[in-house]
């Protein structure tokens, strides 16, 4: 099948004010390169906003030093509500995004210099990765990873989204899902682990966690910006997990999706019906976003968490000149040149909306 999975273009968040948001990761997580912003009615999505199309502001940052990006999005007409209930580690869908720094040790005391909440100690993995969370100030969980992966550099040191922690009910029956069909083939850890359940430190379970990373083998588009990811699956073994946007919409506050940047959008869908998990929103030819076009769609894993796939047919280079990127012809597994994909930068923003 002529398709590839690039790497994960960006984890959308659903916010209250888009600016604030925007600004704060601009100068601290160095998600400072603003690719598009668009104000526009999300007239696809009505499966996931109880029948209603929504007007939404939406803004697209990337990180230079490498990764995915942040799809930071608010509704306009509506008040974005929060979770029914304290989400608890295991909870099903995104439990926090994973973002990879070059260097953890400098990565944990900026973050603690800012006084968020929720930060932990640097703590080694028993696959021997370093890793430590915090919440950004709208109380989004936040992985920070060592990663020695870099496709450009940021002031920070602090790169883009390496992947997710997602809860999830059957593991075995999720981690099919991911294996088939986004190609998450290598299991880096499967165990059984106790740790705390809410942030608070109060609720101590036992999880089976397991980390799998994406082959990779053939790779096409923005593959190289994007870099390897990794998918963190985990399941509460102690309670019955509850679903973390149970009566609330899709662009709600928090982790409202994980979105995979992807070639060959017809073999994909021809893939996800054999494998009788059907795309339930599909833009079917190209849609506008203002400054960029694709193709869009979306499935479900098996426990209703949102993945978006995006494949790219124009990108802007510099706006005020008319230069645009056109990608809806190229071979599915054909990288595109890094200079190339380094003129991002001319997006780059430098000081506060």
């Amino acid at each position: 099948m002529d398709e590839s999975i690039n790497g994960i273009q960006q984890i959308g968040i659903g916010v209250h004010d888009t600016k604030t948001v925007f600004n704060w990761y601009r100068e601290h997580l160095g998600f400072d390169i603003l690719l598009f912003k668009d104000e526009a009615t999300a007239s696809l999505m009505t499966k996931y906003t109880l029948g209603e199309p929504q007007r939404r502001d939406a803004y697209l940052s990337l990180n230079m030093l490498g990764g995915g990006g942040l799809e930071i999005w608010q509704f306009k007409d509506r008040v974005a509500q929060g979770p029914e209930h304290e989400i608890l580690w295991g909870d099903l869908g995104i439990n926090a995004m994973k973002v990879r720094t070059v260097d953890i040790n400098k990565s944990h005391s900026q973050i603690s210099d800012l006084k968020l909440s929720g930060i932990t100690n640097i703590t080694k993995s028993s696959y021997g990765e370093l890793y430590f969370y915090f919440n950004d100030p709208w109380n989004n969980r936040v992985q920070m990873v060592q990663d020695s992966y870099a496709f450009g550099s940021s002031k920070t040191g602090v790169g883009g989204v390496l992947g997710a922690v997602i809860g999830v009910s059957d593991m075995d029956t999720s981690t099919l899902f991911y294996k088939n069909f986004l190609g998450y083939t290598d299991v880096v850890c499967d165990e059984e682990i106790v740790l705390s359940a809410n942030t608070a430190n109060t609720i101590k379970e036992r999880f089976r966690k397991v980390v799998i990373r994406h082959s990779r083998k053939e790779i096409g588009g923005f593959a190289e910006l994007l870099g390897p990811t990794q998918i963190e699956l985990v399941q509460a073994l102690d309670r019955q997990p509850k679903k973390i946007y149970k009566n609330r919409l899709w662009g709600d506050l928090g982790y409202i999706h994980i979105c995979f940047d992807v070639q060959g959008m017809d073999s994909l869908r021809k893939k996800a019906k054999a494998m009788n998990n059907p795309f339930t929103v599909d833009s079917a030819q190209s849609f506008d976003m203002g400054d960029a076009a694709g193709h869009f769609s979306y499935v479900e894993d098996p426990d209703g968490t949102l993945i978006e796939l995006v494949e790219t047919h124009k990108v802007p280079i510099i706006k005020k000149l008319g230069l645009y990127l056109s990608l809806k012809n190229r071979k599915a597994n054909k990288p595109l040149p890094k200079w190339l994909v380094k003129t991002l930068r001319f997006h780059r923003i430098t000081k506060n909306l």
